[in-house]
């Protein structure tokens, strides 16, 4: 098709035509942001996290007035949240994946060092606590029974235990030891020396500290922690069907043994896990509404531009018809013309969405839009403006020649 007399036509309608580009630019550079940034979101929220969630439910609880022996009250709870029908493992512990609250120290490779390689969270564990996380060990052991400290022991006044082995995640590893295994390697936890003697696929950091690459920078020491100290239980149910009823009697029971603590919360992990990525839900369904909400003005706009084309150029069309032009032609004279418009604003939106990935890389620490982005929302546009122009080209392709003629 001749394209000449489309641009004759727009030339005579600047305005109108500069708008629908404007539009649609505008559309193009935050829809594909927004696109990116959805995916973004979405692939945060799937994370895998290492731990059997839908197995696990916490308590949380304190104690009121005069401490009791913390060592002590942990061990009888223990005790008896373990014998509890349903319970395949309990733990008392310091943080926990998605409670915010962490423990966290520096690593280095040396003594020497003075910057730091990274920042790893500290899970201090009992002998059932990677039973009661479901941890996937890929390398390694796990702890043997004379590794245990109690936190007493290293909380006494001037005392120089500390754990001196480990457990730690495979991306920890990775960073620390690349391209080999670490498994009885060394590193420095702050300024004590921990040997590492397992590797762990996942176990992701209470919180999003340091950022999304030091996701599952965590290390299991092997501490005893009193529940006065932890403030949490961790129970694994055999059966997550289960979860509800088995909740329900540990916090009875645990109130039975001392009715002078507070049990302040208790959560299923998943219902935990929901609450961490909520802000992320919100964000995910908000940009989604933004780009619908443009691409349904963005299609309104091409609609009733077209409409007044249409309109506008009733007796043009009838002398095209009058001369020989088929339907199929006048059809495709608005579909050309609309991709032409729709063309020339994709151009505009790719150099402004990339503009605009610059600046939230600049001021937001985000990645780089992928350049696949680009070519899928420029498709994605012309199709929306082929379907949207669709409608007024149909209306002005079956105008008839003899009363197009006669229009003013």
């Amino acid at each position: 098709m001749d394209i000449r007399p489309i641009l004759s036509a727009l030339r005579r309608h600047k305005t109108a035509a500069a708008l629908i580009v404007l539009e649609i630019a505008l559309s193009c550079a935050i829809i594909c942001n927004a696109v990116f940034l959805i995916s973004g979101r979405l692939e945060r929220m799937d994370r895998p996290s290492g731990i059997a969630e839908n197995e696990i439910v916490r308590i949380q609880l304190t104690g009121i007035g005069t401490s009791d022996n913390g060592e002590a009250l942990t061990r009888t709870d223990l005790a008896a949240l373990r014998s509890l029908p349903g319970v395949k493992a309990a733990s008392s512990v310091n943080a926990m994946p998605y409670g915010n609250s962490s423990w966290n120290t520096s690593v280095m490779l040396t003594s020497e060092q003075t910057v730091p390689t990274l920042e790893t969270t500290l899970y201090f564990a009992d002998d059932q606590l990677t039973d009661t996380l479901g941890l996937n060990l890929i390398a390694g052991r796990g702890f043997k029974p004379d590794e245990f400290l109690e936190w007493s022991v290293i909380t006494a006044p001037n005392s120089k235990a500390h754990a001196s082995v480990g457990i730690i995640t495979r991306s920890m590893a990775e960073k620390l030891f690349p391209g080999q295994s670490a498994v009885g390697k060394t590193f420095h936890a702050g300024d004590d020396p921990v040997r590492v003697v397992g590797v762990v696929d996942h176990l992701v950091r209470p919180n999003e500290q340091d950022g999304q690459t030091a996701h599952e920078y965590a290390t299991v020491l092997p501490l005893r922690m009193p529940y006065d100290r932890s403030g949490n239980y961790l129970l694994r149910v055999s059966d997550p069907a289960r979860r509800a009823e088995v909740l329900k009697a540990a916090v009875a029971t645990l109130e039975r043994i001392n009715p002078r603590r507070i049990i302040t919360d208790q959560k299923t992990l998943e219902e935990m896990r929901a609450t961490y990525y909520q802000q992320d839900r919100s964000m995910a369904w908000l940009l989604i509404a933004v780009c619908v909400s443009l691409l349904v003005v963005t299609a309104l706009g091409i609609v009733g531009l077209a409409s007044f084309w249409v309109q506008q150029r009733t007796k043009q069309i009838g002398i095209r018809r009058a001369l020989g032009a088929t339907r199929g032609q006048v059809l495709r004279y608005f579909q050309t013309e609309n991709f032409l418009l729709a063309t020339l604003g994709i151009v505009i939106g790719m150099l402004m969405a990339y503009g605009i990935n610059q600046l939230l890389m600049q001021h937001y620490e985000l990645p780089r839009l992928p350049a696949i982005y680009l070519p899928v929302g420029a498709v994605a546009l012309w199709l929306l403006g082929q379907l949207a122009v669709f409608g007024p080209a149909r209306r002005a392709a079956a105008v008839p020649p003899a009363v197009a003629t006669r229009s003013i």
